[in-house]
Order: structure tokens, then C-alpha cells, then sequence
């Protein structure tokens, strides 16, 4: 099962590049505002590796955090794999009674979730990832619009991260040589604005 993509070049964000520390920055700051927002017990980021065709945990909030991060799994795993395969949000509220929970996944990583929302990292109609928080409070995944708050998150997200890409950090580098290092710089705050704003909002409405 090959995560949907458009027909450019593969997009490898999970490739280790000199954007890794203003993209783990950015990552850890998704997890940590989603899960408080959620109310959940953890919270996870995967990046989609098309090569390889694995999604990579880059950023986790909660359980796991310290030992999770680098870890890999096949695209199509889980229910992670099938939100990045369709490109759609799901929530779950009984993973005991979902044919798409993938449990020996989940007891590998230690942390067996009861209920979880996910939602697709999508920026210019391509899938970047998949953002994860594992059992939000009954509030957070009581209807459709908990559901749509989070995909608006990770469209966010993913925005912000589609900034911190190794072609456009590779741009920013170049250009940096006669700019004093300024338009790196204002690259890394664009991204991290976009990630404030929408935790403004959603901290408003939630």
C-alpha cells in the first residue's frame, strides 16, 4: 500500500538534512500543543520516507517520547498508515473493535492507546505525514468538529513544515551567503508563526 502523493519528484521529509534542528524545533512544538489542546496521554508525528516507503516517528509528546523518535514502520501499517494511504483525519473510539488498529505495532512501542484521532500533514496536495494524539479526553473526540480542528492543525502543521523542506532550506543557504544568514532565519520564524497562529485559534475555540 503506497501513501498518495502528486506525480512530482518523492518528497523524503523524513531524510536526515542540515534542517534537522529547526525541523525537530517545529515538530516537537505540533506534539506538544496538540496534545495539550486534546487533552491526550501522548502525542506522535510521523514523516512519510517515499523511498523507503515508511513513515518515521520524528517528534512525540507523552509516552514514548524517550526512546520512539527515529523509530520506522511500513507506509501501510496501521491506522496511521491507512490516514497517510487516504489522505483523510480519522478518529477511533474503541481501538479494541477497529479491524484497522494494528495492535503488535502499538505493544512494540510500549504504549496501547484505547482511542485515538489522526489526521493527515498535506501541504501543496502532497502527504508529508501523519499527526497522532492517542487517548485525547472523551471531550476532544466526541464529534466532528474535534476531528476537523485537529486535519486544520495538521494542515498547519504541514505548511509550516513544507517551509523547512531540503530543497527550500538548500535555497535559504545559498541565498544566506550574500544575506548574513538573515533569510534562513526569517524562513524558520515564517514556519513557527504559522504553527503560533493556529494554536491561538484553536486554544480560542477548543
Amino acid at each position: 500500500m503506497t501513501p498518495r502523493t502528486d506525480s512530482a519528484a518523492p518528497f523524503s521529509a523524513a531524510t536526515t538534512t542540515v534542517a534537522d534542528a529547526p525541523r525537530s524545533e517545529l515538530l516537537q512544538s505540533v506534539v506538544d500543543v496538540a496534545r495539550a489542546i486534546f487533552g491526550a496521554e501522548a502525542s506522535s508525528v510521523f514523516l512519510l520516507d517515499e523511498e523507503a516507503d515508511e513513515l518515521v516517528f520524528q517528534a512525540v509528546s507523552g509516552q514514548g517520547e524517550e526512546f520512539l523518535v527515529g523509530r520506522r514502520f511500513p507506509a501501510g501499517r496501521g491506522i496511521a498508515g491507512w490516514v497517510a494511504t487516504s489522505g483523510e483525519p480519522m478518529v477511533v473510539d474503541d481501538l479494541s473493535a477497529d479491524p484497522s488498529f494494528d495492535r503488535s505495532l502499538a505493544e512494540s512501542t510500549a504504549y496501547v492507546p484505547n482511542a485515538l484521532m489522526a489526521a493527515p500533514l498535506i501541504s501543496d496536495a502532497r502527504i508529508l505525514g501523519v499527526l497522532e494524539v492517542l487517548d485525547p479526553s472523551p471531550q476532544a473526540r466526541s464529534g466532528v468538529r474535534e476531528l476537523d480542528l485537529l486535519a486544520m492543525f495538521a494542515r498547519q502543521a504541514a505548511a509550516a513544515l513544507r517551509v523547512l523542506t531540503p530543497e527550500r532550506v538548500r535555497e535559504a543557504e545559498e541565498r544566506a551567503v550574500s544575506a548574513g544568514g538573515a533569510l534562513e532565519g526569517a524562513r524558520r520564524e515564517d514556519a513557527l508563526k504559522l504553527l503560533g497562529s493556529l494554536e491561538r485559534l484553536l486554544r480560542g475555540v477548543g
